[in-house]
């Protein structure tokens, strides 16, 4: 199992589980986006009680789930390889662009250096790489203590911030 931070905490119980298409999808199950595009109808009731999540493809995009997203407890973003960006699009594009306001983890290839680019781009839970040093990842998230640029955050650029 990942090791599991969520909101700069390190996580040990975790309810939620992967169901891929040959799975049952039960209370808590995080679901291909495919599998929710192709099964909305029998799946809306579990979303509706919070209780379904979905998980984007690095190939996937934001828009493909669109206003569906307010529906997800979770979505899950998978980095394939750490030189892999297009998570990061796609979580910018859930938060600002629809609105999301659930969790929204990073899997897959996730690295130490990685999490506070990350964190400004939305995602608040991470499921490390096994080779990753937890106390290093925690520390990473206060690398930086000011960013000049605007993020999901804080829209404003540092020198409105500053006043």
């Amino acid at each position: 199992m990942a090791k599991l931070i969520d909101r700069q905490q390190l996580l040990s119980n975790d309810p939620w589980h992967f169901a891929d298409d040959e799975q049952a999808v039960t209370e808590y199950a995080i679901v291909p986006l495919k599998r929710w595009l192709e099964q909305r109808d029998d799946l809306l009731a579990l979303a509706q009680q919070g209780k379904l999540g979905v998980h984007f493809n690095s190939d996937e995009t934001a828009d493909q789930l669109g206003e569906d997203a307010a529906l997800m407890a979770r979505i899950s973003i998978d980095f394939p390889k750490f030189s892999d960006g297009r998570g990061y699009s796609t979580a910018r594009l859930l938060r600002q662009s629809f609105g999301y306001q659930g969790e929204l983890q990073a899997s897959g290839d996730v690295l130490i250096d990685q999490l506070f680019y990350m964190l400004r781009c939305g995602f608040d839970r991470f499921a490390l790489r096994d080779d990753q040093d937890i106390d290093d990842a925690l520390a990473a998230f206060s690398t930086f203590s000011v960013s000049y640029q605007s993020d999901v955050n804080d829209p404003r650029p540092l020198f409105r911030r500053r006043s």
